[in-house]
């Protein structure tokens, strides 16, 4: 059963419908996908934009909007109540009127329903950019409870092979203590996926064979995961051929707990996840599913702007599948 198959029939089987939330309406990607969600009775969507102009765009493509429910943010009935949760929400000193303006975004208005509870989670990107549908979340969702920061994962999907790959989105130069985060954070998406994690923290070095202060960081991370999570395999610093292949790590990493069957792999800075999962995706031929923002209180995901129909239904069950696996926490 491949990673979405296993999502999807979770979030059916729910006693719950969630609701997810749209804010880029106009866009004919949403809109099939949206059409899609509810005729196979998924979730319950919620789109966001000028309802004559989204009339407009589903006409030319010839997609239903019956049973939709349709948002205009700009003759939103319940505004006033959305202001007042915004301020107290946003922890700093704002104005009414600054508020008001901010809520003429489509991105904070949907990070607001999901704040509110009008919505259980957002799906956004189509259209904007990544710094534009995360920045809302962290201003007004805010990180979960014990959490500092958000991390990207990817699922790497390839036939029954399952790995996740962090941080491939969000963080540049992570500290020691945030690696051991995102690490945490990554093995509750592996949880939600049904994956045994097994978290390998990747260098050039393997158990010393090298030195720097990149090499030290992620020693460090790996030191303070293990201690934090003595229940959970890990391991680190690690070559990747030593996480991964039973051999390699047999010669390299002898005592190594992961004896080099990693499904789980941080990596020492942004520049090298991002690199590598779509090296991983292309010329290893894996499905990449994410970016999975991870750490928010409330699920809200990121698309790339080159999204397909298909891409916006799949992570709308994928941001169902947070809500879910949060209210079991």
């Amino acid at each position: 059963m491949s990673i979405f198959e296993l999502l999807k029939s979770k979030v059916k089987n729910s006693s719950k419908q969630y609701r997810i939330v749209f804010p880029e309406g106009k866009d004919p990607r949403i809109l099939k996908a949206v059409r899609k969600l509810k005729d196979d009775n998924v979730v319950s969507p919620i789109i966001l934009g000028d309802p004559e102009q989204i009339k407009q765009v589903a006409q030319q493509e010839g997609i239903s909007l019956n049973d939709l429910l349709l948002i205009d943010i700009d003759n939103y009935e319940n505004l006033n109540e959305m202001v007042v949760s915004f301020i107290q929400a946003r922890g700093k000193e704002i104005t009414e009127s600054e508020v008001r303006e901010a809520l003429k975004d489509a991105n904070y208005f949907g990070t607001m329903m999901v704040k509110m509870g009008i919505a259980d989670g957002m799906v956004s990107g189509a259209v904007h950019s990544t710094a534009e549908t995360v920045r809302p979340a962290l201003q007004l969702v805010h990180t979960a409870e014990g959490m500092h920061r958000v991390s990207g994962s990817f699922i790497m999907e390839r036939e029954k092979e399952k790995y996740l790959f962090a941080d491939c989105a969000i963080n540049p130069s992570p500290d020691s203590q945030t690696l051991a985060e995102i690490a945490y954070q990554t093995v509750e998406t592996a949880k939600m996926i049904d994956l045994e994690p097994r978290v390998a923290f990747l260098s050039f070095s393997t158990k010393g064979s090298a030195k720097g202060e990149m090499v030290t960081r992620t020693v460090e991370a790996a030191e303070i995961f293990a201690k934090e999570h003595p229940d959970i395999i890990s391991d680190g610093e690690l070559q990747f051929d030593a996480a991964f292949v039973p051999e390699v790590a047999a010669k390299k990493a002898p005592d190594s707990k992961l004896a080099g069957r990693a499904n789980i792999f941080i990596f020492p800075e942004l520049q090298s996840g991002n690199i590598a999962y779509k090296i991983t995706q292309r010329l290893g031929n894996f499905a990449a599913i994410g970016p999975i923002l991870q750490g928010l209180d409330k699920p809200i995901n990121d698309l790339s702007r080159g999204a397909s129909s298909q891409d916006v239904y799949d992570l709308a069950v994928l941001t169902a599948a947070q809500a879910l696996f949060k209210d079991k926490e």
